[in-house]
């Protein structure tokens, strides 16, 4: 199920980096990791969905590469992003 609208803008403005910022590897990571809870709680529910379970492995393996971006471009970024939302690596 897809983020409401007040979350997801509640979510943009507290990892973006500048005015306007919806684009950045920290913004897209803190979206993703809330897709991902948000998938994780449904598949609690319904373990047999398969179909979602697709879904939310797709969504894990791109997280995983704008993690592997963002520790390339700049560590102090992507140890700030991990450390605020709870993530171990």
């Amino acid at each position: 199920m897809p983020l409401a609208r007040e979350a997801k803008q509640e979510i943009i403005t507290g990892y973006a980096t500048k005015d306007g910022d919806t684009g950045s590897p920290e913004v897209q990571i803190a979206l993703l990791t809330e897709r991902i809870k948000g998938l994780t709680e449904h598949l609690r529910g319904f373990p047999k969905d398969n179909h979602s379970r697709r879904g939310l492995l797709k969504l894990v393996g791109q997280r995983r590469r704008l993690l592997a971006y963002l520790i390339k471009k700049d560590n102090t970024r992507y140890r700030a992003v991990i450390g605020r939302l709870g993530l171990r690596r």
